[in-house]
């Protein structure tokens, strides 16, 4: 008899979320994580008499109560959705060039094109016809990787989705200001609007349009302690400070693990939340099949994150903050911002997360908990001396405090705690290489028209959920370890 039905690699969002899901439906199931806590991305640390949220900036596709297809549902089918509580944010984002472009974006389809028509008159019916071309394209996007043959979707998915998005933006508007407050969006993808194609931002945009961004009260730890506290309610068995060191094969199919005090675990199925790098290599060398082997090598790692978290005695009022999410730029070239991430220049964008517009519980009364974030690879901290790190990601850090003073003037005064964060950080954290945040390079090569790596690991028993074998980000990544795990579910019915 197999000590387990099956065993998941990872507490991250997609490795909670199948685990539960397994469990609930009778499968007998254990989780690994290598980290004390669960959520990867999705935890939160203190500093002093603050929480920081990790990684959390706006969650996208919970929806409204009632509203259909939302993610709402499934923690409604984890049984978790009554133990949270989330916060809605009213507006998308204030988006900021310093003496080009400063405009907020209610999270409302006419709110936005009437807030776009005042910052940039003569241009409503233009942003009209782009935001229908954003609904018609994910539409058929959806039916599409829902299954619907191809001679039954309409071509404007075909003619639009693959184009890059500065093409498109190009089609409609003609103020550079205009186009980079619509296309800001692109650093929760990662390729800047010249090489990210339209249909991922128009998913972007429809899921937190249509949707709602929204945060958790208690932060994503909350979120990830709920789903764990379902699959281990349901009878699933959880080993922290543990990591997988092999997936043990027989003939080719999956039989188990080996954990690294060396105990074996047998399973007839495996589900790993870990990169596809580590994953991969967990087996033994001629157990991967040439495809997979061949296709690894096509792929380029993602994009890692600088962050700097802070804990500011100060109200956002006070500091200047008007908006839970601001992104501010230097200028509207991205391509420029996008060649700077493999080097360590001055940062030149920014997200910053302000967590008390709309409280989430982590300040103190009087005082706010921001975070900066900047897209950066990993190739320049590589380079760094460890002699030289600390010196090098504070100076670092301080780039990113000139931007945000474009917002918040004096908020180095204001500081009390402060924790940062490198793509070194990142790596060390989630295990991911490069300390990739998104997996692999979300670029036109990394579609799901392209790659299906999700449904086809070529290695019975194994299965990939995760932003390493889709797409990337909070929701794609909770929903994946649902859907993988519905998927092995059926097969095991058939």
């Amino acid at each position: 008899m197999n000590d387990y039905d099956a065993v998941v690699i990872g507490a991250g969002n997609a490795g909670l979320t199948a685990a539960a899901t397994l469990q609930r439906a009778g499968i007998r199931t254990l989780l690994v994580e290598r980290h004390n806590v669960p959520g990867g991305c999705a935890t939160s640390f203190r500093r002093g008499r603050f929480e920081f949220e990790v990684a959390l900036h706006q969650l996208s596709g919970l929806g409204v109560e009632g509203q259909a297809f939302s993610l709402r549902a499934l923690f409604e089918g984890l049984g978790v959705a009554d133990e949270l509580e989330f916060v809605q944010e009213h507006d998308l984002y204030r988006a900021v060039v310093p003496g080009v472009v400063d405009v907020t974006l209610p999270a409302d389809w006419s709110g936005a094109a009437d807030a776009l028509e005042a910052a940039f008159p003569g241009n409503r019916s233009r942003v009209e016809r782009f935001f229908q071309l954003i609904r018609d394209v994910t539409f058929w996007q959806i039916a599409a990787m829902r299954g619907l043959p191809a001679e039954q979707i309409d071509p404007v998915l075909f003619q639009q989705g693959l184009r890059s998005l500065k093409d498109v933006l190009d089609d409609h508007f003609d103020d550079e200001g205009l186009k980079c407050a619509l296309g800001t969006y692109w650093c929760y993808v990662g390729q800047p609007p010249s090489r990210l194609r339209f249909q991922d931002l128009a998913l972007t945009l429809f899921a937190y349009l249509e949707f709602k961004p929204w945060h958790v009260r208690g932060g994503s730890q909350a979120m990830s302690t709920a789903i764990l506290g379902s699959f281990l309610k349901a009878g699933g068995e959880a080993r922290f400070n543990t990591a997988v060191e092999r997936i043990l094969t027989r003939r080719g199919k999956v039989v188990g693990v080996r954990l690294d005090d060396g105990q074996e675990v047998s399973a007839g199925d495996v589900v790993s939340n870990a990169s596809l790098p580590l994953t991969y290599g967990m087996l033994d060398a001629g157990t991967v099949p040439a495809a997979v082997r061949d296709d690894l090598a096509t792929r380029r790692i993602g994009v890692s994150g600088f962050v700097l978290h802070m804990g500011l005695d100060a109200t956002p009022a006070e500091l200047g903050f008007t908006t839970s999410t601001t992104f501010v730029n230097v200028d509207t070239d991205d391509d420029r911002t996008f060649a700077s991430m493999r080097s360590l220049e001055p940062a030149r964008g920014i997200c910053v997360s302000s967590y008390d517009i709309a409280p989430i519980g982590f300040a103190p009364t009087g005082a706010t908990h921001v975070s900066l974030m900047t897209l950066q690879y990993a190739d320049a901290w590589d380079k760094v001396a460890p002699a030289d790190y600390a010196r090098t990601k504070f100076a670092y850090a301080e780039t990113l405090l000139d931007l945000v003073e474009h917002i918040a003037p004096g908020i180095r005064d204001a500081i009390e705690e402060v924790d940062v964060a490198t793509p070194l950080t990142m790596a060390r954290y989630l295990g991911h290489p490069g300390g990739a945040i998104y997996g692999y390079d979300q670029d036109a090569t990394e579609s799901w028209l392209f790659r299906n790596s999700e449904r086809q690991t070529h290695v019975p028993g194994l299965h990939l959920a995760g932003s390493w074998a889709g797409i990337g980000g909070f929701q794609p990544t909770l929903e994946a370890g649902t859907r993988v795990a519905r998927r092995l579910l059926r097969s095991k019915a058939a």
